[in-house]
C-alpha cells in the first residue's frame, strides 16, 4: 500500500473515533451480545462508518468487522486482501469510562497482517504500521515520530502488559515464573500492542481465549512493522485463514529476543503444572 492509502485508513479511524467520543460524552445504553460481552451505539455506529468508507475506497477487499453480520464476509478466506475491523476495541473500558479503548483497522494480505492502524480517541493518539516499511505514532499535537520495539531480552527486566479483565490463575502462575520487572493491567488489545510497538511496554501477554481476528490483525501488523514479533502463546503465527475467528491460544507480542525467552519460561511453567 502507498502512504496515501495508509493516510486514508488513518482518516477513517479518526472519524470513527470522533463519533465514539460524541456518544462517550453524551451517555449511552449498554446492551449485551452474551455474558460479559457489552455493546453500545458507539460500537455499532463506528462499525457502520468504517465499513462504508472501506467499501467505497477499497472495493477489492473483504471486510470482517466485529459488529457486522457474518453473512457479509462469508467468502473472506478466499480473498487475497481482508480488512479486520474492531470499531471499538475495549468496550468494557468504554462502559467503565476509563479511556482505555481504541479503533482498530488491520489489513491481511495473503496470509500476513500487513498493515495496522490503531487510534485512541480519548488521547487523540494514532499508531500506524506497515510490515517491511516501519511504524510511527502521531500525537494530539500532530507530531509524527517513528517508533520501534525495545531491546530488553531478559524476562526479569521486562515490562509486561496484560488484560485488565481476564486474569486467570494460569496467567498468575506464568507471571510468577516469568518474574518480570513490572506487570501493567490494561484494557484493549490494540492499546497493549501499541505500547509494545512504541516501547512503552516490552511484551503483551494473553493466555487462552484472546478475542477474535479483529482483536489482533491491526496490532500484529503494527508490532511487526515496529520490529517486533507476534504469535499465539505457544509461539505459532496467528492463522487468519483458519475456519474459526476465535483466538483460542492466547497472544504474545514483544521484540524477537524477549519473545524467545518468554516462550521458554512459559514452556517450563507448563512442564511443572
Amino acid at each position: 500500500m502507498s502512504r496515501k492509502e495508509l493516510d486514508s485508513l488513518a482518516a477513517i479511524a479518526r472519524d470513527a473515533g470522533q463519533g465514539i467520543m460524541r456518544i462517550y460524552a453524551a451517555g449511552f445504553q449498554v446492551d449485551y451480545k452474551g455474558p460479559g460481552d457489552p455493546v453500545t451505539a458507539a460500537d455499532r455506529e463506528a462499525n457502520a462508518l468504517i465499513c462504508q468508507r472501506l467499501e467505497a475506497e477499497f472495493p477489492d477487499a473483504a471486510i470482517v468487522a466485529e459488529e457486522s453480520l457474518p453473512d457479509t464476509y462469508l467468502d473472506y478466506q478466499s480473498r487475497a486482501r481482508v480488512f479486520f475491523v474492531d470499531p471499538l476495541d475495549g468496550t468494557r473500558e468504554f462502559v467503565a469510562k476509563n479511556g482505555q479503548f481504541v479503533v482498530m483497522i488491520g489489513l491481511l494480505v495473503d496470509d500476513r497482517a500487513a498493515l495496522g492502524v490503531v487510534y485512541a480517541p480519548v488521547t487523540d493518539t494514532l499508531w500506524c504500521g506497515e510490515r517491511g516499511i516501519g511504524a510511527y505514532r502521531v500525537g494530539a499535537d500532530g507530531n509524527e515520530q517513528p517508533i520501534r520495539v525495545g531491546s530488553v531480552s531478559e524476562p526479569k527486566a521486562a515490562r509486561v502488559t496484560v488484560s485488565r479483565s481476564r486474569r486467570s490463575e494460569r496467567l498468575k502462575r506464568v507471571l510468577e515464573q516469568i518474574a518480570p520487572q513490572d506487570v501493567a493491567p490494561m484494557g484493549s488489545a490494540g492499546l497493549k500492542g501499541s505500547h509494545v510497538a512504541e516501547n512503552s511496554a516490552d511484551a503483551y501477554l494473553a493466555l487462552g481465549a484472546a478475542g477474535k481476528h479483529w482483536d489482533a490483525c491491526a496490532m500484529d501488523a503494527l508490532v511487526t512493522a515496529a520490529g517486533g514479533l507476534v504469535s499465539d502463546a505457544r509461539g505459532r503465527p496467528l492463522d487468519y485463514r483458519s475456519a474459526e475467528l476465535e483466538l483460542r491460544d492466547g497472544i504474545l507480542a514483544s521484540n524477537p529476543q524477549l519473545h524467545r525467552a518468554l516462550l521458554s519460561r512459559m514452556a517450563l511453567t507448563s512442564e511443572r503444572a
